[in-house]
Order: C-alpha cells, then sequence, then structure tokens
C-alpha cells in the first residue's frame, strides 16, 4: 500500500498526461527530464543568456555545479578557462556576466560554474538539453520538437542566500512562458500559466526585468548592461545542444 500510494504521488507531480511540462529547479527536473522527450533549461539573466551569446560566437561551454576547488581540476581535466566570479562590475574576464562573453572568440573553451543553471543541466541526465532564454525562444522551441512532443521547461529560479532555497524568478517564468509560446501541444496548468505571465508582460520585457528582484539586484551590482542584453527577445537562431559534457551551438 505504501509502495502503491509512493507510485501515484510521483505521478501527481510529472504532469505525464500533457505533451508541455513546465516545473521549477531540481525537484522539477527529477519530475519531468525522465518521462520527456527533451529539456530546456531557462535562467534568463545569467546563465542561459550567457550559453546562447557564448555558443552564439561558436564557444564550447562546460557547466559546472558549484565553485570550489574541483572546479579547477575539472577546467584542466577538459583543457578550458575557468570563468571569473561575478561580483561586481570591476571583474574582468569572463564570467556569468553576459556582457563579459559578448566578444569571446570561436572555439573558447570555457568551464562556467553555476548553482542554477549549469546545476540543472547536469541532472538531466541521457534526456537531451538545450538551453533556452528570451533571446533564442523561437529557435529553441522550434529545435526541440525534434525530438517528440513531450517537452519539459524547467524555470531555474534564484536561491534565497541565507538558506540557499528555491526563489521563483520572475525573470525565469518569463523566459520559460516565451518558449511554450512556440511550441504545440497542449500545456500543463503550469505551463499555461508560464505562457500567460510572458504574455502579460511581452509588451515591454526590459522595463519589467529591470524592476523584478533578479534585475534590481544585478543593477544595483553594476550589471544593467546584463539585464538588458538578456530582455532582447527573439533575436537569436543559436540552439545551444548538451553534447557531452558541453554546450555547442547546434548547426
Amino acid at each position: 500500500m505504501i509502495i502503491l500510494f509512493f507510485a501515484i504521488a510521483l505521478m501527481i507531480y510529472d504532469q505525464s498526461e500533457f505533451d508541455l511540462r513546465c516545473e521549477w529547479g531540481s525537484q522539477g527536473v527529477a519530475r519531468l527530464a525522465p518521462i520527456s522527450d527533451v529539456v530546456i533549461i531557462v535562467d534568463v539573466l545569467s546563465f542561459s543568456t550567457c550559453v546562447e551569446i557564448a555558443t552564439s560566437n561558436g564557444a564550447i561551454i562546460f557547466p559546472y555545479p558549484i565553485r570550489d576547488e574541483s572546479v579547477k581540476d575539472f577546467a584542466k581535466s577538459v583543457q578550458a578557462e575557468l570563468a571569473n566570479h561575478r561580483q561586481n562590475w570591476t571583474a574582468t574576464g569572463y564570467s556569468l556576466s553576459p556582457k563579459s562573453l559578448t566578444q569571446i572568440p570561436a572555439g573558447t573553451r570555457l568551464v562556467l560554474p553555476s548553482p542554477n543553471g549549469s546545476f540543472l543541466t547536469l541532472q538531466t541526465g541521457n534526456t537531451p538539453t538545450l538551453a533556452g532564454c528570451l533571446r533564442n525562444c523561437q529557435a529553441v522551441a522550434q529545435f526541440a520538437q525534434k525530438y517528440g512532443n513531450k517537452i519539459a521547461v524547467i524555470p531555474a529560479g534564484e536561491r534565497w542566500k541565507d538558506d540557499g532555497s528555491l526563489r521563483p524568478a520572475f525573470e525565469d517564468l518569463l523566459g520559460a512562458g516565451a518558449i511554450l509560446s512556440y511550441l504545440q501541444g497542449n500545456l500543463s496548468p503550469e505551463a499555461e500559466v508560464a505562457v500567460t505571465t510572458f504574455q502579460v508582460f511581452q509588451k515591454d520585457l526590459l522595463s519589467y526585468l529591470k524592476k523584478c528582484s533578479s534585475g534590481k539586484e544585478l543593477i544595483a551590482a553594476g550589471f544593467e548592461s546584463d539585464v538588458e542584453l538578456s530582455a532582447i527577445y527573439n533575436v537569436s537562431n543559436c540552439v545551444p545542444l548538451f553534447v557531452e559534457n558541453a554546450y555547442i551551438k547546434q548547426l
């Protein structure tokens, strides 16, 4: 009886009766990735936009879940540079700042540690995985449907600094909705909420991204240009596909 109840509980949360699914963070990946044809990771004000910009330039991006001493060994093992911290506007070199990657040369191999987008990417197992944002929402959606009808869109969210718990983030819900709006299939209620949110705020994406909590945090730290780059809508045909531990531009 206990096993049956647990199995039913899992089914309740997996949105399996719908083609287009949407759920937050690591639990969303755990529930949806195993039963979906493809997963799309959405981390608008950082990781996904960085990956889109870098791979659009021909760079190769290796996600890594944390920044500790082990990341240095990993970077060496894949013969890649290691991105710097994005702490304030004085930081130099490549980092989780989208602006820092706008001129990255083709062929650059870069490890990009991130507790959100990178971490989630590495949890998707054998399910094909794409990185999506506002900039490439249509291209990613169209490419995702080549894998099948069952598509999981995962808004990454942020983490509260005091306890590390998930903070659902407006910008990621917006990005998830933008991607889902280009997909064909029946929407779960969770996915429909994301689409509706995007449609409501689509008229002035930059203004709303600057006013949301994550946007205000970046602007206060001197990264207003990152918010501006992240808010540009549907301008890229680049589809970052996770292959052999790295995101590459799908041709």
